[in-house]
């Protein structure tokens, strides 16, 4: 990918990581931080409080990018390794499930207390799942299918690990966190994955562009010394 094309994707990132979170933080972090600005019309702190949200944002999304191009490299090593996608592809599917039991006997069931509880953490867990195959099918459909758990892994595994600072609190308003990092975290893990194909199409059609003119270049320049 070319430096270009690799900035418009990072930006993008963190806009959407930012942007989530700052909406949804409006209403999942309303009794903690909006409330009683809004009430006092202390629009001030209200404003204060949205930017804090857009930072945090931010914050994911670099996690997200960093979680991103670190599993790159896990995967190249992995298939290397393993020699054979389909083993490769068995090893994805054990650690996801390994990592599904994890998040819900040692991280969801910690934490439950009371019906309602149960109710979030169970949504939440459907929520990672339901967009984890969601992106994981459309990467098979637009590259290929043998993209499809590797796809569900990322999707999975690395944004749990990456979700997992928030998961680990035990003391005060954890819910409403660990509710608002999940959505940040998974729409831009869905973007790199979705998008950097056609970043890297664009970037070798603006290599092809510019090899074309450096050599209409030196055409031009050998015509002239004739």
């Amino acid at each position: 990918m070319t430096i270009r094309n690799w900035v418009k994707f990072a930006l993008t990132a963190l806009l959407i990581g930012g942007g989530i979170t700052g909406l949804l933080g409006i209403f999942i972090r309303w009794n903690d931080v909006f409330a009683e600005a809004a009430q006092n019309g202390q629009w001030g702190e209200f404003i204060a409080g949205f930017v804090w949200m857009i930072v945090v944002g931010l914050t994911m999304s670099l996690i997200a990018q960093m979680g991103f191009f670190a599993y790159l490299t896990i995967h190249q090593f992995g298939h290397n390794m393993f020699r054979s996608l389909r083993l490769w592809n068995w090893v994805q599917l054990l650690i996801i499930a390994i990592v599904i039991f994890d998040l819900i006997v040692f991280r969801f069931l910690p934490n439950v207390e009371t019906g309602g509880q149960g109710f979030l953490y169970g949504t939440l867990l459907f929520i990672l799942l339901a967009v984890s195959l969601t992106t994981a099918y459309f990467k098979a459909k637009w590259t290929a299918k043998s993209a499809f758990i590797s796809a569900l892994f990322f999707m999975i595994v690395v944004t749990t690990l990456e979700w997992l600072p928030a998961l680990m609190v035990r003391a005060g308003n954890v819910d409403s966190w660990v509710t608002l990092l999940l959505f940040p975290l998974l729409a831009v893990n869905a973007y790199q994955l979705l998008v950097l194909p056609k970043y890297n199409e664009k970037s070798e059609e603006d290599r092809l562009k510019l090899e074309a003119r450096r050599a209409a270049r030196k055409a031009q320049a050998a015509e002239e010394k004739k």
